[in-house]
Formats: C-alpha cells, structure tokens, sequence
C-alpha cells in the first residue's frame, strides 16, 4: 500500500495505524508571501536567540538542515534528521494527544505544514511549520534533550485520557483553525472560543493524560532552562514566536522552578502564558517525567486503574501479574470490600497479548463481543494459579479434560470443563479455556454456557493499566482521524497579485542582480494597491539600502509612515534592524 511519505529507517518503523495522520507537505500552496513570513521571523530568530535561547538552538538549526530563506521541504529535513535518527512528517494541524505522543515515541516529529499568516507573524494560535521545523527540530540535535523527547512520547502515549478530553481536543482543534483563517467570521470564532471555555470550567480532575500534556507543554513548549534570575529559552512554542520569545524573559512573566507539580496547572493554547517554568537542565526534565510516570496507571495498575480505562470509554489495556494482555474497551470491573478488583470486562472487540503480541488465536475477531474474566486468587488455597507446577493444577482439578469448580476469594465461582491452556515461553500459565462453563457473582451470571467457549485470564492481581493495545497490530485502526479539517485559505484576485509582487522581489533578490527600474514598479503598485502591507517594503529597503538613489528614500518614507501604526511599528523596527542598525536610530 502506498503511503503519503517517503519510508526511511525511521518512519518505516511506524505501525500502520499512525500512518492514516499523515499527509503529503502540501509545499506548492505555499505562496512567496508566505516565505517571506518565514524568512522574516528566522532571521529575527537567528539574530535574537542567539543570545536567548540555548546553545542547542543556533546549532540544531544546521545540523537539522533548516534553511532561513525559505520554508523547508519535509523530503530535504529528513535526509539530515536521519543522521540524528529522528525523522519527521507532514500532519494537518493538531492531532489526538495519544497519536502525537506515540509518534515521538518512534523519535518521529509530527510538522503541521500549515504556514501562519502575516496577521499572525508573531504568535499563531494554530500549529503551524515555523513551529514545528524552526522550534522543535533544532533541540533535538541535542542528544540528551532528544532522548527526554522520545522518553517522553513512550511514557505519554500510555497516559489514559478522560472522556472530556477528546471534546477538548476537537474543541482546541477547530478554534485554532478558525482564528488562523483569515476567511472566518468573527460570529464563528466567538462561538468556538465559548465552547472551548464552557469545556474547559467543566472539566473536573485532570486526567493522566491532561497532566502529561500539562508537562509537555511547560517544557517541550514553553520550557525556560538554567537559573531562576537568567534563563534561556528551548520550549518550542517560545523558540517559534518572536512575541512571546522576548515577553517571556520580562519580569511580568512570573519564573517558577520546574517541578511535577506543574503537571496540575492548566494552559490555555490561544494566548500568551502567564507564567514560565525554569528547569536546571535537561537530566531534570527525565527526573521529574520518571516522578510522574511512577504515579501513572501503566506502572501501579490496580482498581484505580481500570476505573480511568472505564472512564476513558476509549481502548486500552490491563496486564495481569503473569503477563497476560487485555485489550478492548472496558466496561465494568467488580471489586471487593478492600477495593481490589476480582472481575473485569470488555466490551466490543477485544485482543489478548503477552509481552505486546497478540496471543495466537485471540485477536479482535474471536472476541469480537467482548472479554470478560476474574482476577486474584483462589478462596482457601495459598498457591496462585499462576503460581502451580503442572502437578499442584493436577492436584486442584484444572487440567483438561476435567469439569471444575473454581471460587475465588472474591466470590466469582467458575465451573466447566478445561479445554486447554496457553502458557508464556517460560512455561507460566497465562489463559485456560472452559467449556459448558458457568461464571457467577453471587446472584449474577456473567457467562452463561450457551455464549460459548469462556476464555479465563489467569493472574492474581492488575500490575498495569494504560491507553491503547498492547499489541498495535492487533487494532490497526484504532485511532481516529478529526472530521475537522484545516481550512484551505482562498486567495483573492488582490491577494494573489500582491503575492506575485513577493515573488518578484524572491527573484530579484535569489539572482542576485538589483534591478532598480523592476522595483521601482513594484514600489508604484505597493504603495497604490497595498499601502498597509509592511512586509514587502522591508524586503525591497533590504534590497536598496546601499543605493543612495529616490527610491530608497521613498521606501524609507513609506516604511516610518507605516510605523505610526502600532500594531506593527515593532514589527518594522525589527526588520530595519535586521538590515542596518542606522535605519532604527534615524526612525
């Protein structure tokens, strides 16, 4: 089956449910004004984080291969990613959290290949490619902070999720999108924004999922590192934004040492951040992640465990303490008077596994309707199942061929007659299969003989919970792509001529021969048609400032008039900075 990308060591390891995210970089649509958004804020970012931002930064950027003239192609990152054994791939705009996660895993970056708009040149409420390829990719080139980053993506693609968070996912995802698109209405943004505040005042506790991406976010986003009086930026969102990369070192910005109690404070993607968390260094970073994965569902399991799997309503897994895998969506666990969980059940099409493959026989067709199967020990007897020489099951009635009766201490009784068993490679017995089989809990029957063979996973108590399957190739399909998709800007007969404008003024500069006459005509038709676009005329001042002629005097002039307005005064003193520290001081 083809795919909407170039497989290569890394991305070839991919399982193919990630694949469906991701898209072929649609590199044609970018127009040359969007280049020359994006050489703008790089050469800004060049001059100004080189002073700011880690030492990581400035170097990852040639290591990474990302050039400041122009947006970069997905197919040319990846040739020089891959010496770093990282890769990276186009996606349309955000993706579920789990999905986003589990791709790190695989030490890929997902890039949302969306390019911001010059409304939002200094801070875009949506993921977009200076983000992602100019703030995530130059970081990794450090070795211990890439490390973090796939750690990171391992530990949270286990993180359960809440069923509300999935609604704030889509809510987040469709908000950004609008706000991003010069073609929305101010009625369709206003509306998305309610719905996202009313999601978020209602959402209850945090979810493990919700903390973690409260981590990613005041680290792998927004993260400040070195001392608490003078930091350095490497949080990707900041590396990205010449807004925010200069406030977030104010004094306004409040500084707090990094610790794991950040996972409990909230963020709102659509603004800038109040507040900051500094961490020493990057071996910090993997302390505080293993403090929190200690708490996680994956490695305490439980009752506690099961109930965040029910609750997610989405597909995950339990592993019993011999082994053996359950995955599906679970429905409903029953617990005893000291909160441990003696029953559990799935509903829908459910796998087994052991060591994250499927057990032969017992993928999502066989129990296509569910699973469901007790947990501890037997009432009276010291030795657990799991724990029995082929001579104690022989002793106890559980070898084939024989009708049983088993009860366990917290009452479910099981009788039928043992079909088989499967063991793991070191002989431990992970499943038996009954036949004419009878499960109860007191009054209730949850397995009658007639629904078929019951299926028993054997093991005494829940060592681990978490999201997804613990084989992938036992649900190839099991993550979902958002129905909302990322708008497609149309351009206007005005906008396209304005971008054929850009274009000119690319090639005039890429020949590297100044034709004044070609842009003295541009100049006319700028200052006629577009006399509030700022951008351009940096680009032609750049151009002519070592002429001493007319037109570099009139673009000068158009350039100070255009800073008596404040939305984007600072944006053209950066830019005449950019070109001769003489421009400003005149200004």
């Amino acid at each position: 089956m083809s795919t909407p990308f170039i497989l290569n060591e890394v991305t070839k390891k991919l399982p193919k449910h990630l694949h469906k995210f991701i898209m072929r970089q649609p590199y044609e649509d970018y127009t040359a004004q969007n280049h020359a958004v994006w050489r703008y804020v790089m050469r800004l970012n060049v001059d100004y984080l080189s002073k700011v931002a880690h030492t990581s930064y400035v170097e990852g950027l040639e290591q990474t291969g990302i050039s400041i003239e122009k947006i970069p192609e997905m197919e040319g990152m990846n040739r020089i990613l891959k010496e770093i054994g990282w890769a990276a791939v186009a996606v349309d705009g955000f993706i579920p959290p789990n999905s986003f996660m589990e791709f790190q895993a695989y030490n890929v970056l997902v890039i949302a290949s969306d390019m911001r708009t010059l409304e939002h040149i200094e801070y875009t409420p949506a993921p977009d490619i200076i983000h992602e390829a100019a703030g995530h990719a130059p970081i990794i080139a450090n070795p211990e902070y890439a490390e973090y980053l796939r750690r990171f993506g391992e530990i949270g693609a286990k993180a359960i999720s809440s069923g509300k968070d999935y609604e704030i996912y889509e809510a987040i995802r469709l908000l950004s999108i609008l706000k991003e698109n010069p073609n929305s209405t101010q009625q369709e943004i206003d509306a998305a924004q309610t719905v996202v505040e009313r999601l978020q005042e209602d959402i209850g506790e945090l979810s493990e999922m919700a903390q973690i991406r409260n981590l990613h976010w005041w680290t792998v986003e927004y993260g400040l590192i070195g001392s608490m009086d003078n930091p350095k930026i490497y949080g990707a969102g900041l590396l990205s934004s010449i807004g925010e990369s200069e406030w977030c070192l104010k004094e306004e910005v409040k500084k707090l040492p990094y610790t794991i109690d950040a996972a409990d404070v909230s963020f709102d993607i659509t603004k800038p951040q109040p507040q900051l968390f500094v961490t020493p260094d990057f071996a910090h970073l993997s302390k505080v992640l293993e403090e929190f994965a200690n708490g996680m569902a994956v490695r305490t399991g439980g009752l506690s465990g099961i109930k965040k799997l029910i609750d997610s309503k989405n597909l995950g897994t339990i592993e019993l303490s011999t082994g053996i895998q359950v995955s599906g969506i679970f429905t409903n666990v029953i617990s005893d008077e000291n909160k441990k969980p003696i029953y559990v059940q799935t509903t829908g099409p459910t796998a087994l596994a052991n060591r994250d493959k499927e057990l032969i026989g017992h993928g999502i067709d066989y129990h296509a309707e569910g699973f469901g199967s007790p947990i501890g020990r037997l009432k009276g007897i010291n030795l657990a199942i799991e724990d029995m020489s082929p001579r104690d099951l022989e002793v106890y009635g559980i070898c084939e061929g024989e009708t049983t009766t088993l009860e366990f201490e917290g009452g479910v009784v099981v009788t039928g007659e043992v079909i088989t068993g499967v063991r793991d490679i070191r002989g431990k017995i992970l499943l038996i299969s009954f036949k004419n089989c009878t499960v109860t809990h007191g009054e209730t029957i949850l397995f009658d003989p007639s629904w078929g063979t019951f299926d028993m996973a054997v093991g005494k108590k829940v060592v681990s919970a978490f999201a997804g399957p613990a084989s992938v190739e036992s649900f190839e399909d099991y993550a979902s792509v958002s129905e909302t998709k990322t708008q497609k800007i149309e351009y206007s007969k005005e906008d396209l001529k304005l971008h054929k404008l850009y274009q000119d003024v690319r090639d005039i500069r890429e020949s590297g021969n100044i034709d004044m006459q070609k842009l003295h005509i541009i100049f006319e038709i700028l200052i006629k048609e577009y006399a509030t676009d700022w951008l351009l005329p940096l680009e032609i001042m750049e151009l002519v400032n070592d002429s001493e002629n007319e037109l570099r005097e009139r673009v000068f002039a158009h350039l100070q008039e255009l800073q008596k307005n404040e939305t984007y005064n600072h944006l053209i003193k950066k830019g005449l900075r950019l070109i001769s520290e003489d421009l400003v001081l005149v200004s």
